[in-house]
């Protein structure tokens, strides 16, 4: 758990860096709701760090909705811790030319939400609408925030200009491609869990994940003892999950996990 949120922290800071070092010092936007305040706070008093948190508290809502305690919870470390290191790291122009503002932003911007993403976090905004579209549409989660932050390089072009907006473009483009690297959500994975707590399992899995779940009976080779078998097809971003509640009910559980090349029926539908 410590390491977990260890990462999670260590992911923020590293946005943070991206922001104030390279994409705030350029003009340039960054992706969704903290590019949104970066705007507001280019053309506003208002910093960009209070921005963050006002922008992010409707997107909370929906992250629980439809994401769960778990990673709603995660999402509010994130945008807290950060907005604070938004507001204590100190702006400066480390790159001093746009296009290396905008590919070193994107870089280490990508390798930030990377983190946090593969540790069961968000960094708040699009990303959790982009899992959320993820897992119902199949779409890899770098795609869909670069898609939808386009709207981000239309406003940049008519509020600054177009040259920005192009740098803006690459920066959101270069930050996607980083994450998908890290992240994987969109490899699918197949999940074979056997265990003498086959029940109490199930239950929790199927208030906790939304997968279906094949349940059949095995006996071991050696021992002969009667088990359950469990088989899930799941992303990756779920594994984790799925883990932790088998290991609660039964430590001593097998559990086998390979890739799965492809899925003909209704698994993106929850």
């Amino acid at each position: 758990m410590l390491k977990k949120y260890s990462s999670i922290v260590i992911g923020s800071v590293i946005i943070a860096i991206a922001f104030n070092l390279f994409l705030i010092p350029s003009g340039v936007l960054s992706a969704g709701v903290s590019g949104l305040a970066i705007l507001f706070s280019l053309i506003s008093p208002f910093d960009t760090s209070l921005l963050n948190i006002v922008f992010n508290i409707p997107i909370f809502i929906i992250g629980y909705m439809y994401l769960g305690k778990s990673v709603t919870f995660n999402t509010f470390l994130v945008v807290i811790t950060l907005s604070f290191f938004l507001y204590v790291i100190p702006i400066y122009d480390l790159a001093e030319d746009l296009l290396l503002g905008s590919i070193f932003g994107g870089v280490i911007t990508g390798l930030g939400i990377g983190i946090i993403l593969k540790f069961s976090g968000s960094s708040g905004g699009f990303d959790i609408i982009a899992m959320i579209v993820s897992r119902v549409s199949n779409m890899s989660v770098g795609l869909l925030l670069t898609a939808m932050n386009g709207v981000i390089v239309l406003i940049s072009g008519l509020v600054f200009d177009w040259n920005i907006a192009l740098y803006t473009m690459l920066n959101i483009y270069i930050t996607g491609r980083v994450i998908d690297t890290i992240h994987t959500n969109h490899i699918k994975l197949t999940m074979q869990i056997v265990t003498t707590e086959g029940d109490a399992i199930r239950k929790e899995l199927l208030e906790s994940i939304y997968r279906g779940i094949t349940l059949s009976k095995a006996q071991g080779g050696y021992t002969l003892e009667e088990k359950d078998l469990l088989m899930m097809v799941v992303t990756r971003y779920e594994t984790k999950t799925i883990k932790d509640i088998v290991r609660k009910h039964d430590p001593k559980a097998f559990i086998n996990i390979f890739e799965t090349v492809e899925i003909d029926g209704e698994f993106a539908k929850n």
